[in-house]
């Protein structure tokens, strides 16, 4: 494994939390990971007394929980297609744009996605790579969209499909066909980051 190809440690990484977890089964392993912080003696009641955002961060200063709710997830098929998605978009990415732009793209559409994700939905148990590969993809995009060609070899059909199952999603179609609970902010936020980075990512390039 080449080290540098740093989308297939974050793969394994994803992995291996959701073994040893039981796909968050065990809720108490994941803590750690969580955007929040909670209260772990209240599990075995059925409750998750989250602590507050300014707990968590500003008296706690558990930053990395920022980003960290990417690596968990909650069935296989979550888990799977989210791997495989980061397998295909990060080979891609980091073979075009290089590992220090895909480390950036991959914190800030992490970031982007749980913050949007907690600041509609409020304090709750939300992870996974979804609100990341939305950001790849956005990015993808908006790139391709400016030089005007297939740069990451995806079919134009790929961004439409992206596009139509967030929709889907906001509007109640995923959950009736049993998708669960689906983190749509999350998904908005970070395709909304990737899109914004691509375009700082362009205009940077055009002045240098």
């Amino acid at each position: 494994m080449d080290i540098k190809n740093f989308h297939i440690p974050i793969i394994f990484i994803s992995i291996g939390i959701a073994l040893l977890s039981n796909y968050g089964s065990f809720i108490s392993l994941i803590e750690p990971l969580t955007f929040l912080k909670f209260d772990s003696s209240l599990l075995s009641s059925g409750y998750v007394n989250f602590f507050s955002f300014n707990d968590t961060f500003y008296s706690s200063n558990e930053w990395w929980r920022l980003v960290t709710p990417m690596f968990i997830h909650f069935s296989f098929a979550h888990l799977a297609f989210n791997c495989l998605w980061l397998y295909v978009l990060g080979s891609k990415i980091e073979s075009y744009d290089g590992h220090l732009l895909f480390i950036s793209l991959l914190l800030i559409s992490s970031l982007g996605a749980n913050l949007a994700q907690y600041s509609f939905s409020g304090p709750s148990l939300f992870g996974g790579l979804s609100g990341v590969i939305y950001g790849m993809l956005g990015f993808c995009m908006m790139i391709e969209f400016e030089i005007k060609q297939e740069r990451y070899e995806l079919p134009p059909a790929i961004y439409l499909f992206m596009l139509v199952w967030l929709i889907l999603g906001f509007i109640g179609i995923l959950d009736l066909f049993g998708f669960g609970n689906v983190a749509n902010f999350a998904h908005l936020g970070g395709l909304i980051s990737g899109i914004i980075f691509a375009m700082i990512t362009i205009t940077y390039k055009k002045i240098i």
